[in-house]
C-alpha cells in the first residue's frame, strides 16, 4: 500500500511541477503541443470567459487529488495552504512572463477550483467523523 501512497504523490508532485511550467512558460504549451501554435490557448469546455473553465478544472482535479491524499497526513493544512498561494501567485506572475497576460477571471477560476475541493474535502470530514 505505501509504494500506491508513494506513487500517488509523485503523479500528484508532478501534476503541481506541470501546473507550473505551463503557467509560466511564455506563451501557450499547450496550444503549442496542441496545434503548432504558441498563441492559441486550447478550450477543453467553450465558454464566454475564455480559458477560465481550464484553469477551474486543472485547479479542482490537482486540489482533490492533493487533498485527498494527504487527508490524515499532518501536512493537510499545509497543502490547503499552498495550493491557495499557487492558485494565486501563478496567475500574478503571468504579469512579468512574456506573452502571457494577468486576467482576473483566471485568478477567480483557479481559487474557486481549490476552494470547491476543500470545501468537499472538510464535507467528506464532518460526515466521517468516528
Amino acid at each position: 500500500m505505501d509504494k500506491v501512497i508513494s506513487s500517488l504523490k509523485f503523479i500528484f508532485h508532478f501534476s503541481v511541477l506541470f501546473l507550473i511550467v505551463i503557467s509560466l512558460f511564455p506563451g501557450s504549451l499547450l496550444g503549442f503541443l496542441l496545434y503548432g501554435d504558441l498563441g492559441r490557448q486550447p478550450d477543453i469546455i467553450d465558454n464566454p470567459f475564455g480559458t477560465a473553465i481550464n484553469h477551474f478544472i486543472y485547479y479542482f482535479y490537482i486540489s482533490m487529488f492533493g487533498l485527498c491524499l494527504y487527508l490524515r497526513n499532518r501536512n493537510f493544512q499545509k497543502v490547503v495552504y499552498g495550493l491557495f498561494f499557487l492558485s494565486i501567485v501563478l496567475e500574478v506572475l503571468q504579469f512579468i512572463v512574456p506573452n502571457r497576460a494577468f486576467e482576473i477571471y483566471d485568478v477567480f477560476a483557479n481559487f474557486a477550483g481549490v476552494l470547491v475541493a476543500y470545501l468537499l474535502v472538510v464535507i467528506y470530514k464532518f460526515l466521517n467523523k468516528p
